[in-house]
C-alpha cells in the first residue's frame, strides 16, 4: 500500500485506523508466510501446526438437555442380523431336581475361512468336431467367488484400507491372489455400480427441496483436481474433476447428460449473469435450440460468431454456462430445490443459500488488536449467535410475523457501525448476502449449515491420506462412486455388506431395492 502524502497532518482517531490497517496486512503477511511454512513442512514430511478450533456456534444454540428432556436410551437387546443356531448345553443336575427351563446366552462370532473349488468341466467332442464343455455354474465370473468380491469392495470403500494392506489380509487367510488381481476387483466390471451411483444423483436432483454442497482437493493422474460433493439427508455423490469451476459444477449437476438446451431458464441465467442482450438475440433465433454434445454446441457457437469475441464478461462461457444451466431444468433437475454452500463462488446458482456457520466463523477469526477492537468482536459474535439461535427455533416453528421481525433484526446487526472498520467491511459484506443468509425464512426445510456436506466429504479425505491418488479414470469413477454409494446406503438405512451381496447375487443375501428408488420414496410426502 502506499504511503499517506501527509502523515503529519493526520488526526489521532485517522492515525489509530491506519495503524491497525497496517496491523491487519502484517498479520496477513504472517499469516501467508506460515501458509508457505507449512506447506514446505509438509513437503519435507514434518510435522504440521495445529488446527485452530471451530468457534462451536451450532453447538452452543443447541437446547439444553434439561429443556429438551430427552429420555436417555439403552442399547436395547442385542438382535444379529443372522439366523440364530440354537444348541442345548445340559447340565449335571443331581437326582430329585426339578426342572426350571432354560437360560439364554448369545454369543456372536465371526468366521472368516478360504473356500476353493476345482470345477471338472466335461469335454465332448461330436461326431461333426464341435468340442461341448460343461458350462460353469450361474454366477461364476472369473477365477474369484462373489463373497471375495463383496469383503473386497467392503474392506476398500467402508473400510477405508489401502490396495496393499487389503492384499497382504488375503494372502494371510490363504488366498492365492496377487495386488494386481484384488486392484481389478476393485476397478473392473463395475458398470451397474457406476449407473446406479449416477442414477443416484439424478434421483436426488430431481426430488429433494435442498442440496448442499461442498469441494475439497484431489489427485489424479500425478495432478491436482477437485472433488465436488452433493447431497443431503437422503442421498450423497461424489465427482472429481480438473476444475472447480461454475462451468464444471453445472456440467456435474446435468447427471451424466451432455446436451446444450437453449429454454427460457437458459436466457434468464444469460440476462442474470451481464451477458449482452443482442448477443442473447442471436441465440434466441429461430435455429435449433437442443444440441447433443459440445461438439455440436461449440459449432453453433461459431456459426453466430461468438467464439471471436473478446468482450467481458466471456460471451462464450455465458452462453455455455446458460445452456448447461436449461439443460438441468430440461431433465427436471433442481426445479426449485435450494443449493446450500459455504460461498464459494462456483456453487452459487439458482436458489443459493449461505452456511451460517461459515459466516460467523469470518467474524471469529478476524484479528483484533486492541482492546476497543476485541470487544467489538465479541459483542458482534454474540449478537450473531442470538440471531442464530432464533432462527433455529424459526425453523422449527415458522410464522409470518417471526420472518418479519428477523429480517428487521438482522439488518440492525449487520448495518452495526462498531468503529473496527475491518470488522465493519466484513458486516457489510455479510448484510450484502442476505438474501442467501436468510434464505431458511422462506424455506424452513433447508439447513442453516454445511455440516453434513463436510461430514459426507471425509472419506473422500480419508482415502486421498492413505491411498493418495488414482491413476486412471476408472479408477477414479469407480472410487467416488462406492463412497457416494456407501453414504447413500448410511442415510437410507441400508447395510453396505447386504447391498453389496444384492448387487453381486450372492445366495440367500437381502434383497436391496434400487437405491434411486429409495431415495424417491424417502423424498415423497407422508
Amino acid at each position: 500500500m502506499s504511503p499517506p502524502d501527509n502523515i503529519d497532518g493526520l488526526s489521532s482517531a485517522q492515525l489509530k485506523e491506519l495503524v491497525a490497517t497496517l496491523f491487519a496486512k502484517l498479520t496477513e503477511l504472517e499469516r501467508t508466510v506460515a501458509a508457505l511454512r507449512e506447506e514446505n513442512a509438509r513437503l519435507k514430511g514434518l510435522k504440521g501446526r495445529p488446527d485452530i478450533k471451530p468457534s462451536g456456534m451450532d453447538r452452543a444454540t443447541e437446547p439444553s438437555k434439561s429443556a429438551r428432556r430427552e429420555k436417555r436410551m439403552g442399547r436395547g437387546k442385542v438382535r444379529p442380523r443372522v439366523s440364530i443356531d440354537d444348541r442345548l448345553l445340559k447340565a449335571p443336575a443331581p437326582a430329585g431336581s426339578r426342572f426350571k427351563g432354560y437360560e439364554t446366552y448369545l454369543v456372536q462370532d465371526l468366521v472368516l475361512s478360504v473356500h476353493a473349488i476345482r470345477y471338472r468341466r466335461e469335454r465332448w467332442l461330436t461326431s461333426d468336431g464341435r468340442m461341448i464343455i460343461a458350462p460353469l455354474p450361474e454366477g461364476t465370473e472369473g477365477h474369484f467367488g462373489a463373497g471375495l468380491r463383496r469383503f473386497v469392495l467392503m474392506q476398500y470403500h467402508q473400510g477405508q484400507s489401502t490396495l496393499p494392506r487389503l492384499t497382504a489380509l488375503l494372502q494371510s487367510v490363504g488366498l492365492a491372489i496377487s495386488q494386481r488381481e484384488v486392484q481389478r476387483l476393485l476397478t473392473e466390471k463395475h458398470d451397474d455400480f457406476l449407473d446406479e451411483a449416477r442414477d443416484v444423483l439424478r434421483a436426488g436432483l430431481e426430488t429433494s427441496p435442498w442440496v448442499s454442497v461442498d469441494d475439497t482437493g484431489a489427485r489424479h493422474k500425478t495432478g491436482n483436481g477437485f472433488c465436488t460433493q452433493i447431497g443431503n439427508d437422503r442421498f450423497t455423490w461424489f465427482g472429481t474433476r480438473q476444475s472447480k469451476s461454475r462451468l464444471n459444477f453445472l456440467d456435474l449437476l446435468r447427471a451424466g447428460h451432455t446436451d446444450f438446451v437453449l429454454n427460457d431458464m437458459a436466457f434468464t441465467y444469460m440476462r442474470n449473469h451481464a451477458l449482452p442482450a443482442p448477443l442473447i438475440a442471436r441465440l434466441a433465433g429461430p435455429a435449433e435450440a437442443v444440441f447433443a454434445d459440445h461438439a455440436a454446441w461449440s459449432a453453433h457457437l461459431d456459426r453466430l460468431g461468438f467464439t471471436g469475441l473478446t468482450t467481458t464478461p466471456n460471451p462464450v462461457q455465458i452462453a455455455t454456462e446458460g445452456a448447461i444451466w436449461g439443460s438441468i431444468h430440461a431433465h427436471n433437475f433442481l426445479r426449485d430445490a435450494v443449493v446450500l454452500s459455504d460461498d464459494a463462488g462456483q456453487f452459487a446458482v439458482g436458489r443459493h443459500a449461505l452456511c451460517w456457520v461459515h459466516a460467523e466463523r469470518l467474524v471469529h477469526r478476524l484479528d483484533a488488536f486492541t482492546d476497543l477492537h476485541r470487544a467489538a468482536q465479541q459483542r458482534m459474535r454474540t449478537l450473531i449467535w442470538n440471531f442464530y439461535a432464533d432462527l433455529k427455533a424459526y425453523r422449527a416453528d415458522p410464522g409470518a410475523s417471526r420472518r418479519l421481525a428477523l429480517r428487521a433484526r438482522f439488518d440492525r446487526i449487520f448495518r452495526r457501525r462498531t468503529g473496527f472498520v475491518t470488522l465493519d467491511r466484513l458486516l457489510a459484506r455479510l448484510h450484502a448476502n442476505k438474501t442467501e443468509l436468510l434464505m431458511v425464512l422462506d424455506r424452513p426445510e433447508t439447513p442453516l449449515h454445511t455440516n453434513g456436506s463436510e461430514n459426507d466429504i471425509r472419506c473422500q479425505l480419508t482415502r486421498r491420506k492413505v491411498s493418495a491418488g488414482t491413476r486412471s479414470d476408472l479408477g477414479r469413477d469407480c472410487r467416488d462412486a462406492f463412497l457416494g454409494l456407501t453414504k447413500t446406503c448410511t442415510k437410507l438405512g441400508v447395510a453396505f455388506w447386504d447391498y453389496l451381496g444384492s448387487r453381486i447375487h450372492i445366495p440367500g443375501c437381502y434383497i436391496i431395492p434400487p437405491l434411486p428408488h429409495l431415495v424417491r420414496c424417502r423424498g415423497q410426502p407422508v
